[in-house]
């Protein structure tokens, strides 16, 4: 079974070779577009945010995964062309790729419940939306993802495909849950906003809540949910035809890759001016501004 993982490339190069020619196209796109947007989205939160609230640690978090996906694909060309019978330079690449996915989705599920502990659960939250709260379950996350992907890698390659069904209940811990919860999250948010006891939040303040969530939901469906469901289907039928099993993984696996390009959309909804900064960066012409968390700053004051 991994050998068949790790071997995917040269197939797909061999028997599809202009498919294989136009997603290394849409790869490099990816990878173009995907570091430029991040690094300025990694300096303006990092550089030119002076508050770093829950949700600016976890859109850090989020950018570096993103950065370590867009750089991964340009590695994937070379070991094709340079390294592909290294089994090892191979497990390396791939093990660092699913984890920065996974990654990816777990911190885009952080950002969703701390919009809704922001909006919904403003009092009750307060103890637990604080940075240190927030970086401790960063570290989690990274550590979380590594064990999980790496336990996948290790049964695939010592159990073959009698582990199937162990591969699947590890990737449902990863994918489907964290989809689950956005949903409900999602639901809850959009009927709390409805209610006239939050109506003291500004409508713009809450459109953006809103459009934040509904653009991660959107991101999984994309990016995340193909590749899963791919996954899924092979457990369930094993016989699926090989060309057709071939075509699918490198299409979801290069939709996967996409979230790295669409995550920045994310990154405009989680501070009230990133546009702005965004835009003065390439300007110059207007002083530096301070990027303030929208509603994830807990005023303290009466007045408030």
């Amino acid at each position: 079974l991994f050998s068949k993982f790790i071997h995917a490339d040269k197939e797909l190069y061999t028997e599809f070779y202009s498919l294989w020619i136009a997603l290394m196209i849409v790869n490099a796109i990816i990878f173009l577009v995907g570091v430029v947007l991040n690094s300025l989205a990694l300096y303006v939160f990092c550089f030119r945010t002076k508050t770093k609230t829950t949700s600016v640690i976890y859109t850090i978090n989020l950018i570096v995964t993103d950065l370590l996906v867009g750089f991964s694909l340009p590695v994937r060309i070379i070991m094709f062309y340079s390294a592909g019978d290294c089994l090892n330079c191979s497990l390396v690449h791939i093990f660092g790729y699913f984890v920065n996915m996974y990654c990816s989705i777990l911190f885009l599920t952080c950002i969703c419940v701390d919009r809704y502990l922001a909006i919904v659960q403003v009092e009750a939250s307060r103890k637990w939306r604080n940075p240190t709260c927030a970086k401790g379950i960063c570290v989690f996350i990274w550590m979380f993802a590594t064990v999980v992907t790496f336990s996948i890698l290790t049964m695939a390659i010592q159990f073959a495909e009698c582990c199937l069904s162990k591969i699947l209940v590890l990737m449902v811990c990863e994918y489907f849950f964290p989809l689950i919860i956005i949903i409900f999250f999602t639901t809850r948010i959009m009927c709390a906003l409805s209610k006239p006891s939050l109506m003291h939040q500004s409508r713009e303040r809450r459109m953006r809540a809103v459009q934040l969530l509904i653009t991660v939901l959107i991101i999984f469906m994309i990016c995340f949910t193909p590749f899963h469901v791919r996954q899924v289907a092979i457990s369930i039928n094993p016989g699926m035809p090989h060309d057709v099993s071939l075509i699918v993984y490198h299409v979801t696996v290069t939709l996967s890759s996409l979230n790295s390009c669409m995550d920045p959309i994310v990154y405009c909804f989680v501070t009230n001016n990133f546009q702005s900064t965004m835009k003065n960066i390439f300007r110059k012409t207007e002083p530096e501004q301070t990027s303030v968390d929208i509603l994830g700053m807990n005023k303290n004051s009466k007045g408030s």
